[in-house]
């Protein structure tokens, strides 16, 4: 299969998509019925959503954009600085999603308002000036080590940076559902779907690894039956 690094980007965006609607009831509906009015309706608000959609193409993206370089030397094609500036754009995007997440979900727990225009905005701020200086600190990461090696670099990273993050959102995503304030938790709950997306993102590049080591394998043992 030719073009099987495109499972993996699928395959990605399915788990994302199977994931939305069963963390969401347990987020916010904990007790729900699995066919209860509360869960279809929350089906058919993501389903109709044009910021949901938004959400996956974005983070399609990311994923197809970090396999631009394992593609390449799995193919034995030359990685050119053009290449390397595609995963280091997108996993720097991805690293200020989760600086913007943990922000949202310590905002909420501070001012008890999920809704809040300030927070928002100051999250997205945040993003925005994390973007460019993990940018600066992959690109010299690139400079400095091999593709693969980069590579590798950059996916501990955002494991790592996942990790730390929903160790805030999720605790405060808690905290938050304990209150009585309007849409409690929604905040919170945004800033676990950054984690859980990075978290996924960043096994992107294994994965292809692990599926070109195996094909290659096969195709020995192949080889060695025919002789």
């Amino acid at each position: 299969m030719k073009h099987w690094h495109w499972v993996i980007v699928l395959l990605y965006v399915l788990s994302l998509m199977a994931l939305t609607v069963p963390a969401s009831i347990l987020a916010f509906h904990p007790l729900a019925e699995p066919f209860s009015k509360s869960v279809k309706d929350m089906l058919l608000h993501y389903l109709t959503s044009w910021g949901y959609w938004a959400w996956l193409f974005v983070m399609f993206l990311s994923q197809a954009s970090l396999l631009v370089v394992p593609v390449r030397i799995s193919s034995k094609r030359p990685v050119t600085k053009r290449h390397v500036f595609i995963p280091v754009i997108a996993a720097a995007l991805c690293m200020g999603l989760l600086a913007g997440g943990a922000l949202l979900a310590i905002g909420e727990t501070i001012v008890e308002d999920a809704l809040n225009d300030s927070i928002w905005w100051m999250a997205l701020a945040l993003l925005i000036l994390t973007w460019i200086l993990w940018a600066s600190i992959f690109r010299r990461w690139a400079m400095g080590l091999g593709p693969r090696g980069f590579i590798d670099r950059q996916c501990r990273v955002l494991f790592k940076g996942s990790i730390l993050e929903l160790l805030v959102a999720v605790p405060l995503h808690i905290v938050a559902r304990c209150k009585d304030y309007c849409c409690a938790g929604f905040a919170t709950f945004t800033g676990i779907a950054f984690g859980i997306s990075v978290m996924l993102l960043s096994f992107g590049p294994g994965v292809f690894y692990l599926y070109q080591d195996r094909c290659k394998r096969i195709s020995k043992g192949r080889d060695s039956a025919k002789k």
